[in-house]
């Protein structure tokens, strides 16, 4: 449980993943997740019992916590975990579908980050999450966790090749707009994103920022305008400020979830 790299492997080819704390996993199976087991202490045996009899067939393991810690390596603290069948991705075109916001993940390597994005992304408006071949797992256990379980309300799908994502994103109608420290990058504020445009947000990982090849091929350079001497936020942060900017500047709002 404890080798992020093993467990990336893993988890994809056996087609599960992880969902922790009671909060997370009751919004897995309301999205429809199917489990494969659960694990957890005796004190939230009631709390689980609706959903046990929901899935009767499923086995339920119940220990000490620390046996709990011992058999997982880390400290349970919301109590229980849930090892689920992990849904098969839609195809591009179905998530682009009806979308006028999209985020798309350039290669964003660490899942906490993921996750902070995706609760932003569901937050704030944005109607579809692309990730990039080679961007951390949103089904990562820290991932679902981080984003509340939200990464089972924001549809998304994995791009098979980036750049060349660009491409269908055009090909649906999106503008293309990169988050850059770049020269000819214009201010978040004085960006159109108004309504009448279809944009799709590319975030890139921390550091090296988003590849050449990707900014060459976008419509537009972003910028958010900083003071005090910062020349960027967190890539988590950022794609908040960004996603409210686009909700402001489309003038809609619905109803409010559970995000």
């Amino acid at each position: 449980m404890t080798d992020v790299r093993l467990r990336s492997t893993l988890e994809v080819e056996r087609g599960l993943f992880m969902a922790e704390s009671y909060n997370v996993i009751e919004r897995a199976l309301e999205a429809g997740c199917v489990p494969r087991s659960f694990l957890m202490s005796e004190k939230w045996l009631e709390r689980f019992a609706p959903q046990f009899e929901r899935f009767g067939e499923v086995p339920v393991f119940v220990g000490e916590e620390a046996l709990l810690e011992e058999l997982t390596g880390f400290h349970l603290h919301r109590g229980a975990l849930a090892a689920m069948q992990r849904p098969a991705l839609p195809a591009v075109e179905e998530v682009l579908a009806g979308a006028r916001t999209v985020a798309v993940l350039e290669d964003i390597v660490d899942h906490t980050n993921v996750g902070a994005m995706f609760r932003s992304a569901a937050a704030l408006d944005v109607d579809a999450v692309l990730v990039t071949p080679r961007c951390a797992d949103p089904l990562y256990r820290r991932s679902i966790r981080v984003s509340m379980g939200t990464v089972f309300q924001v549809p998304w799908t994995r791009l098979g090749a980036w750049p060349q994502g660009i491409d269908v994103l055009h090909d649906a109608g999106f503008d293309v707009l990169a988050l850059a420290l770049s020269e000819q990058a214009v201010a978040l504020d004085e960006a159109e994103l108004g309504p009448e445009r279809k944009v799709a947000l590319v975030l890139g990982a921390e550091g090296h920022g988003l590849t050449d090849a990707t900014l060459r091929a976008v419509d537009q350079h972003v910028i958010i305008p900083m003071s005090g001497g910062v020349d960027s936020l967190n890539v988590a942060a950022a794609s908040a400020v960004v996603f409210w900017q686009r909700r402001l500047r489309a003038g809609e709002r619905r109803e409010p979830g559970r995000a």
